[in-house]
């Protein structure tokens, strides 16, 4: 393997959100010969391992566009789900971070699902442990419990909902129809948004996503000055004073959409840095700038990069294929546990898509 470089950050404020025995390993980077046979040898492996590869928009542009090529995907978690499951392979290679393999491997039972690097991890995930968020629902028995898909597989099937920034809003929406009280984790950036989208009655874990807990709106508001037909786009993990700054706010796969909609040149992006790969490929005509994560209060920690999803490469993506290494196991109860609120969540999606009425899926479902 590769020498490895450490990447350092600052740990999140708060008791509920503890990030201290956390790291990263961001693989050295090959030359463009070593890139090329690299490329040939994973297409040739997955082709011999009955294998696809699913790719966050936040990892490393090689493993995206290499996922394509091969017949695999780039996506959000929740295209990254579904796709997995749905494939005909039986080895998922998802690069990505931990609890996206995990989500596969839940939907997935029976494939083989392996990660570049198992240590790839999510600072959401890692600051809502299982045991003080138990503690946390047991002390609200009146409220339906809502997770984020960035958490464990413990937290997951400790909850009615398993939900993504895409269809949150939805779900919240229709929960607050049927008169649901919600306990809402871990991102408290994402809960606050979406308690004043919807209105609803939210409590929330005080969890914060290393990368867009750093984005600031001070020196954002001064950058949108230096280019005033520059819209913005912000993920909705960032704090309210970014998302009050933004022309659209939404996930992933929701902010590639409003790149391409709206009718402007210059884009200003408060999300990973990651997604500037796709946003560029997809509108080859347009300026896309990251917004700032300095000034007042930032660390720079993260750089509006996640360190883990760094972790992943060429290099750790073939070594995986060849050797089995770093294979996600979820224990068989327990994925079955989770895989309820995360069914409950994509037959939701698949409604919504088509049409149909989704108030079924909510009626009358009370708390864990």
């Amino acid at each position: 393997m590769s020498a490895v470089f450490e990447v350092e950050f600052e740990q999140p404020v708060g008791e509920a959100c503890n990030t201290r025995h956390a790291w990263a390993r961001v693989p050295a980077e090959p030359s463009r010969a070593e890139r090329d046979v690299l490329k040939d040898r994973i297409r040739r492996l997955l082709a011999e391992r009955n294998a696809v590869m699913v790719s966050h928009y936040y990892v490393h542009p090689d493993l995206q566009d290499l996922a394509e090529e091969t017949g695999g995907l780039v996506g959000d978690s929740l295209e990254m789900a579904r796709f997995g499951r749905d494939h005909p392979a039986r080895t998922l290679v998802v690069s990505g971070v931990r609890f996206m393999g995990e989500t596969a491997k839940i939907l997935s039972p029976g494939k083989r699902v392996l990660m570049p690097d198992l240590g790839a991890d999510c600072s959401l995930d890692l600051g809502c442990p299982i045991d003080e968020f138990s503690a946390f629902c047991d002390a609200h028995p009146d409220r339906t419990v809502l997770v984020y898909a960035n958490t464990s597989a413990a937290v997951k099937a400790r909850a009615d909902w398993v939900v993504t920034s895409s269809c949150a809003l939805d779900v919240v929406s229709a929960l607050k129809a049927e008169g649901h009280k919600i306990l809402w984790a871990p991102d408290r950036h994402l809960g606050d948004y979406i308690r004043r989208e919807t209105g609803a009655d939210i409590v929330s874990w005080q969890g914060a996503c290393i990368v867009h807990d750093e984005f600031k709106a001070l020196e954002l508001q001064l950058l949108k000055e230096q280019h005033p037909d520059a819209k913005v786009l912000v993920h909705p993990e960032s704090a309210a004073d970014v998302i009050a700054l933004a022309d659209a706010v939404g996930s992933t796969s929701a902010i590639l959409q409003a790149a391409q909609r709206m009718d402007a040149s210059t884009f200003i992006v408060a999300t990973d840095n990651g997604m500037l790969h796709k946003l560029r490929t997809l509108n080859p005509g347009k300026t896309f700038i990251e917004a700032p994560t300095a000034g007042n209060g930032a660390t720079c920690k993260s750089c509006a990069h996640c360190p883990w999803m760094a972790m992943n490469g060429l290099v750790n993506v073939a070594h995986a294929l060849e050797t089995g290494a770093g294979e996600i196991q979820v224990e068989p109860q327990l994925g079955a546990r989770a895989r309820v609120p995360i069914d409950r969540m994509l037959a939701f999606t698949a409604a919504l898509k088509k049409g149909e009425p989704t108030g079924a899926l909510v009626s009358g479902m009370g708390a864990v």
